[in-house]
């Protein structure tokens, strides 16, 4: 039974509830009240009460539950005390973790995490945007879907020249959940290089990296795009690889567009059979074309979402 039914149900049963009581407490005059009393009672008496969800057994609601996403049952816990209790049943929320979270938990926390938490806690710890590999990565839980997602801020990825200041920079920044992005200026040879080793759950991934054309900056509390260094993105295009440890591998190119506004440029997808093992993926991202320069580019992340988020995640597309 989906969310809606239930609120349907338990508007109506509520609706019908209210007035009953509404008619069976109209006032009586007071002259008739001594004869009518009796009869009031005998057919109160006689007249069962309404059912309503409210009196429906925790496990039978628990059950029910399990089939539904973490946001519908968060919205039914609101309900009554018998749905708040179920939706707290370890049964329920193991359902929707991923079936190797006891791996991605000793991944990322190591021997830190609470042991006391039940599963809806493990849950929303899980959720939170967890950070581990000397704070430049960051897994979490997408919250709807319980699919785990993955981040590498700039200064994870190994960048060609990245600590000569003619070139590139690192600059604060609000707009990435690192605080930070890599800058490039200019330059004739761009190569960016990284990897990441995780107990993906099993399933199918897709890899973005995160860029931006131009330097955004806040002028007056309002956002601006400097664009002035913004060069050589649409005279060759951008090559994007991926490896993985079991032997997949993807190539792919476009140009890079869209002066001003934070895209996400497809590298490839890879599937991961067995999520009792780490998968280690490697990718890339150049052009190294050296008959033009390059630059003003901010390199925020990559990103690892499940493919499927490509229907649902508007900013994906």
């Amino acid at each position: 039974m989906c969310l809606n039914s239930f609120l349907q149900i338990y508007t109506t049963q509520d609706t019908l509830y209210r007035t009953e009581q509404q008619q069976h407490s109209t006032p009586i005059p007071a002259t008739r009240s001594s004869e009518l009393m009796g009869i009031r009672f005998s057919i109160s008496s006689s007249q069962p009460s309404k059912p309503s969800l409210g009196e429906l057994p925790e496990s039978c609601v628990a059950v029910i539950m399990e089939y539904m996403d973490p946001p519908q049952i968060c919205k039914l816990a609101s309900l009554n005390r018998a749905f708040r209790a179920a939706s707290s049943a370890d049964f329920v929320w193991e359902s929707k973790l991923p079936p190797n979270y006891h791996l991605i938990i000793r991944k990322i926390f190591d021997v830190s995490f609470p042991s006391h938490l039940e599963k809806r806690g493990i849950y929303s710890r899980l959720c939170s945007l967890n950070t581990f590999d000397g704070g430049t990565k960051k897994v979490w839980l997408d919250r709807s879907m319980g699919k785990l997602c993955l981040s590498i801020s700039a200064k994870g990825l190994s960048i060609t020249y990245i600590d000569d200041r003619r070139y590139w920079n690192h600059i604060p920044t609000e707009e990435s959940t690192f605080s930070s992005v890599a800058y490039l200026q200019q330059i004739w040879w761009f190569e960016v290089d990284g990897e990441v080793e995780f107990p993906f759950p099993a399933g199918t991934y897709s890899l973005f990296f995160r860029i931006h054309l131009g330097k955004a900056s806040k002028r007056f509390g309002r956002r601006v795009c400097n664009t002035e260094h913004v060069h050589g993105w649409d005279i060759k295009p951008v090559r994007f690889q991926l490896w993985t440890s079991d032997g997949q591998y993807v190539a792919s190119q476009c140009f890079l567009k869209g002066p001003g506004k934070w895209r996400y440029y497809h590298a490839g997808d890879f599937v991961v059979e067995d999520g009792n093992v780490s998968t280690k993926v490697k990718f890339s991202m150049t052009q190294i074309d050296c008959t033009h320069t390059k630059g003003g580019l901010c390199l925020d992340s990559v990103f690892v979402y499940p493919s499927e988020f490509r229907k649902v995640k508007e900013f994906l597309n």
